[in-house]
């Protein structure tokens, strides 16, 4: 995860891949920005809580603050930025407790959308999607994260689609942008998640292509669950370490104590 102080060989480093994988929908110049900035979001390039970088970002995306920011207003009403009043914005942190609601809210529509799709699928578009899964565990095998995730929301996306349910898919996708980060940061961690979650994909593909549309169910809301407490588990880490580490302020406080001459006691 980095910090505010490394955003800008963040953006030179990682927007460039964002800007070919984010997608070019109707060529718009906005489209393709606002699918690079979330996408810098949801990778984690730009870290939970650090300063939106602009002047790094116009740069290398070749706009003015103007578009620059029109694009973060709808960050913003996705929850990805906060936008902060004449200081620019920073990038919204995962709160715990957000997070326990809107996987409890996404976990029901989710079971949802797999029972669905295992009645409403046809043969053809199950097998696309196991044919995604394939190429989903080659880039598990060479341990190649984007790639991996790309295709996996695929996965997930051929199957909300497989639903066939208009209502369910709108508000679906309203809520599923909020945790796309969360979803990305759980196979990133250092920890087995991204093995498991590979396992658990197995078991979804063999419950759809059985259209057991109640096992699939079961699958899916134990796979977000477990991504839910991981990173759950890394933000509860991640606190108890900032309250166990100085601020700066306090370094520099304590240095000033450390240095100054000691007084003998009149």
């Amino acid at each position: 995860m980095l910090g505010e102080n490394d955003s800008a060989l963040v953006v030179r480093e990682a927007s460039q891949s964002a800007l070919t994988n984010g997608g070019r929908a109707g060529g718009s110049l906005h489209v393709e920005l606002l699918d690079a900035l979330r996408e810098l979001v949801n990778r984690g390039d730009l870290a939970p809580g650090s300063r939106v970088p602009e002047r790094a970002l116009c740069q290398r995306f070749g706009v003015s603050r103007t578009p620059l920011r029109e694009a973060l207003k709808v960050l913003a009403a996705e929850g990805l930025v906060r936008l902060l009043p004449n200081r620019g914005a920073r990038v919204a942190a995962l709160e715990e407790s957000d997070l326990r609601d809107l996987f409890e809210v996404i976990g029901i529509l989710e079971a949802e959308i797999g029972r669905l799709a295992c009645e409403r699928m046809s043969d053809a578009a199950i097998a696309e999607v196991r044919a995604l899964h394939f190429q989903m565990y080659a880039h598990f095998l060479r341990q190649e994260l984007p790639e991996y995730f790309r295709i996996n929301q695929a996965i997930h996306q051929a199957m909300l689609d497989g639903a066939a349910n208009p209502v369910l898919i709108n508000v679906h996708r309203n809520l599923a942008g909020r945790i796309v980060r969360a979803r990305y940061m759980a196979n990133r961690l250092p920890s087995n998640r991204w093995k498991v979650a590979m396992k658990e994909h197995e078991s979804i593909i063999d419950a759809l292509v059985r259209r057991d549309g109640q096992g699939l169910a079961a699958i899916l809301t134990e796979h977000l669950n477990n991504t839910r407490d991981t990173v759950i588990e890394y933000i509860r880490d991640h606190v108890q370490k900032q309250a166990s580490t100085p601020s700066a302020r306090q370094r520099k406080r304590r240095a000033r104590v450390d240095t100054s001459p000691e007084v003998s006691p009149s």
